[in-house]
């Protein structure tokens, strides 16, 4: 695999060292029930799915569990994170590294139901954007010349990711992971895909992997 970088604009923050997560095909997508909106999930609207005639996917706690893995992790309070996640439907989401994600799936799903309708998340504290819904696609948002990873169970390409990231170049590395429980992400846009674990691993864990991968290499405690 060859990832030499192309020029790049002359823009410190574009050389910085950091990871950036692009979460693909996450179930968010909120439905009114009654007199109020509700974000469709398998426990609190099965029904709704079952007699649906469109095939819904309603797994939003894969995206919240993801989340919080990397939210929470050093790596990110660090300053070293950057995400997007891209759902089913085509939304567009910016995560800021500040965003404290809630404790509860039940705030989550409220936090999640007030940014599809607003549009954005904005710190109580501050005002500070923490959540904001932008225009597709993401690689207009993504720094010029860096590797793009895309990360499949199915990648005939099976590697240690501690022996993998070492041998990166410095400056931003694109992974692309999907947020969903079954199906294929969109890697039309990276260099190549890689598998790191002989089992598939749900995107919560496989983050953590990476994670965890540039915590050592950049020796974030």
């Amino acid at each position: 695999m060859n990832f030499k970088k192309k020029q790049k604009p002359n823009q410190e923050e574009e050389k910085e060292d950091r990871v950036i997560i692009i979460l693909q095909k996450a179930c968010l997508r909120s439905i009114k029930v009654k007199d109020k909106y509700e974000l469709l999930n398998h426990d609190d609207h099965h029904r709704i799915i079952s007699q649906s005639k469109e095939k819904l996917s309603a797994r939003p706690d894969i995206l919240y569990q993801t989340l919080i893995t990397l939210q929470d992790s050093p790596l990110n309070k660090a300053g070293k994170l950057q995400i997007y996640i891209h759902t089913e439907t085509n939304v567009l989401i910016q995560v800021n590294p500040k965003l404290h994600v809630p404790r509860t799936f039940h705030r989550f799903k409220k936090l999640m139901v007030q940014l599809l309708k607003n549009l954005t998340i904005r710190s109580t504290n501050n005002s500070e954007i923490l959540l904001k819904v932008i225009k597709n696609p993401v690689t207009k948002y993504l720094p010029t010349g860096c590797p793009i990873i895309g990360c499949s169970h199915s990648s005939d390409s099976l590697i240690d990711l501690h022996e993998f990231v070492p041998k990166l170049p410095k400056g931003p590395i694109i992974f692309i992971l999907g947020a969903m429980a079954h199906g294929a992400i969109d890697t039309s846009y990276s260099e190549t895909t890689i598998s790191f674990s002989q089992f598939p691993l749900s995107a919560s864990v496989a983050c953590g992997k990476i994670c965890f991968a540039f915590e050592n290499l950049w020796e974030i405690l």
